[in-house]
């Protein structure tokens, strides 16, 4: 149920503020890691916001640090990788550009085969990624939200919600076009050392508070995001966060 696992609420000015705290977030595992570091990451806005703040931190880190990170996607839509829908296709412009992680460490799907087979290879990618892990266990996943609480491609009300074997799962029928794509499951999320989630705009803030807030029947999907054993991050500007009255911390301009 929502709340069962410890989580820690960050409320943040702007978006700007909050990637800055993102970036670091993500160097500081990167340092407490030692050496190998996992990594997944999610699309949307969230290209925009990593892209901007993640290479200056990534550097204060040491140089040489990225070549030892693997870096996963938490969703992936099945379109060829110059097509603007392309996830990987966008971080490779914006990201991937500027942090030198080895191209054999990023796993991506291969959008050329049918749907089901992407999620088979990709998923056998993610084992051979995590040195024959049957499930991988991350160091950090970073995920986003949609208004109507989805996160990855897990879409409230959809049988994949009660995936409990797979590690990669294709979907056809998503309600988000494009509708073909492959998704981490729910216990490949609940197995990470750390999820955090990020929220920005005033449309988010109504399906926060019911995340965050209510105790729902059938939870929606984000609320089923409870790490088993890892940390909980919610990082969230002052519009997603607007209608929020559980405790959180808030943030001061940088």
């Amino acid at each position: 149920m929502p709340g069962f696992v410890p989580r820690h609420i960050s409320v943040f000015p702007s978006p700007q503020e909050l990637g800055s705290s993102l970036a670091q977030l993500v160097a500081q595992r990167a340092a407490e890691s030692g050496g190998r570091f996992s990594l997944g990451l999610s699309g949307g806005s969230l290209v925009r916001i990593l892209s901007q703040e993640l290479p200056e931190a990534a550097a204060l880190s040491g140089p040489a640090a990225p070549a030892r990170w693997v870096l996963a996607f938490c969703d992936e839509r099945l379109v060829p990788v110059e097509d603007p829908e392309s996830t990987y296709g966008a971080y490779k412009t914006h990201l991937l550009s500027k942090i030198s992680i080895p191209e054999k460490q990023v796993v991506i799907i291969n959008p050329s085969l049918p749907v089901e087979e992407a999620a088979s290879d990709y998923a056998e990618k993610l084992k051979e990624a995590f040195q024959g892990e049957n499930m991988p266990v991350f160091d950090l996943l970073i995920l986003g939200i949609g208004p109507d609480g989805h996160t990855c491609s897990l879409f409230p009300d959809h049988p994949l919600l009660q995936e409990k074997e797979k590690i990669v799962a294709s979907i056809s029928d998503s309600p988000k076009p494009p509708p073909e794509r492959i998704t981490l499951t729910l216990p490949v999320l609940n197995a990470a050392r750390t999820v955090v989630f990020v929220a920005t705009g005033e449309s988010k803030a109504a399906i926060l508070k019911r995340i965050l807030e209510g105790d729902e029947e059938n939870p929606l999907p984000a609320a089923l995001v409870q790490p088993h054993t890892g940390k909980l991050h919610w990082f969230l500007d002052e519009s997603a966060a607007k209608e929020l009255t559980v405790p959180f911390e808030k943030h001061s301009i940088l």
